[in-house]
C-alpha cells in the first residue's frame, strides 16, 4: 500500500493523522536535518498501522514535506 504523507518536523505534539482526501500528516519533534524526521516519521507510522519499522519504506519525497510511503 502506498500512502501519501505531509510532514510537520520542529512540531510540538507528535501525532498521525488522516485528512480527509485520504492523505495522512505527521507532526514530528525531530530537526528536518540528517532525514531525523523521516527516521521519526517511519517510527510513527509504524505505531500507527501496526506493522514493523523494516516493512515501512520512503519511496519519494526525501527532502521535501510531502513524502510518499509504501507499507507492506
Amino acid at each position: 500500500m502506498k500512502i501519501t504523507v505531509s510532514v510537520k518536523p520542529n512540531s510540538r505534539t507528535e501525532k498521525v493523522e488522516q485528512a480527509a482526501d485520504g492523505s495522512y500528516l505527521v507532526k514530528v519533534n525531530a530537526p528536518p536535518s540528517e532525514g531525523k524526521a523521516n527516521e521519526r516519521v517511519i517510527e510513527l507510522l509504524s505505531d500507527y498501522f501496526k506493522v514493523p519499522k523494516s516493512r515501512i519504506e520512503l519511496a519519494s519525497g526525501a527532502k521535501s514535506k510531502k513524502k510518499v510511503f509504501k507499507i507492506g
